[in-house]
């Protein structure tokens, strides 16, 4: 006969394994979920146009080739597009990132109704849909002589994706222990020197995720780019994409599986190269030195 006492621990046990195993299952299953999109990308841009037109699809193919890559590079100036989307995102994410640092800093030390109202503002900001904020954008940058400017563009980014970077950054600010600034203080260091000396080398993985958000939202938004640039040498990478579309909607379905599988490279290029300073232990490192 099983000792009662025995068989609760064993139970126990068996619930928390299970539940683990659950656990490991549901995170299995939302990977599966993001990476199907990209798996499909890639198996459709290396499709012939025989295997695209199948009615029954597979996952790889029969006779890969590189066609559609050439035939993209050929039809529509996606280095171009590439060139003119690198310099909008990286300029609006190098301003954001220079921006957000001393504003996050005085919200999170200088906790005062100011910060509230900031916080709020960043809140309510992120709760405008883009039809609302394109007519006085346009407006306002027409009467500045910056429509179909490359500069009016960067302007909308940095605005654009300001408020969230400020939000990311003042918690990684809140999180930095105090001690360290007031040491600095003690030794004869400035408001500004304690930033640039102190603040910012521990706030590393924070300014990456925010450089590297700011980045990927600039590089895949389309809107502010289709209304805001007209000339066709300026237009960016997501708005050439949709020139693989012809007039009755019919898209040309393995060049554009080969320029998104381009577009999308950048982007996870800059997060691989970003990941370990994300997710690496900064803050540690810095206080045990």
């Amino acid at each position: 006969m099983t000792h009662p006492i025995r068989s609760r621990p064993r139970s126990r046990a068996v619930r928390r394994r299970a539940g683990r195993a659950g656990q490991y299952l549901a995170l299995l299953g939302y990977l599966v979920f993001l990476a199907f999109p990209l798996l499909w990308l890639v198996s459709t841009a290396f499709k012939p146009p025989r295997e695209l037109a199948s009615s029954h699809p597979q996952w790889i193919p029969d006779q890969p080739t590189w066609d559609n890559f050439r035939q993209a590079l050929d039809e529509q100036p996606l280095l171009r597009a590439a060139g003119n989307s690198l310099l909008a995102a990286g300029s609006a994410a190098l301003i954001a990132v220079l921006l957000a640092v001393p504003m996050a800093y005085a919200l999170a030390r200088r906790r005062s109704w100011l910060s509230r109202a900031a916080t709020g503002w960043v809140v309510v900001s992120q709760a405008f849909p883009l039809v609302l904020l394109i007519i006085p954008l346009f407006l306002l940058l027409k009467h500045l002589r910056l429509i179909d400017a490359m500069p009016g563009l960067v302007m909308v980014y940095v605005v654009w994706s300001l408020p969230f970077a400020l939000w990311l950054l003042t918690g990684y600010v809140r999180a930095l222990p105090p001690e360290l600034e007031e040491a600095a203080a003690v030794d004869g260091a400035g408001r500004l020197r304690t930033l640039v000396s102190v603040t910012v080398p521990l706030l590393a993985p924070g300014i990456a995720a925010t450089a590297l958000f700011a980045f990927i939202t600039a590089w895949n938004e389309f809107f502010f780019a289709l209304v805001l640039l007209k000339s066709p040498e300026k237009q960016t990478m997501p708005v050439v994409l949709t020139h693989f579309l012809g007039a009755e909607g019919v898209a040309d379905l393995g060049p554009l599986a080969a320029a998104s599988l381009l577009a999308t490279l950048p982007s996870l290029l800059l997060f691989a190269l970003l990941q370990r300073r994300i997710s690496g232990g900064m803050l540690a490192g810095a206080v045990k030195h």
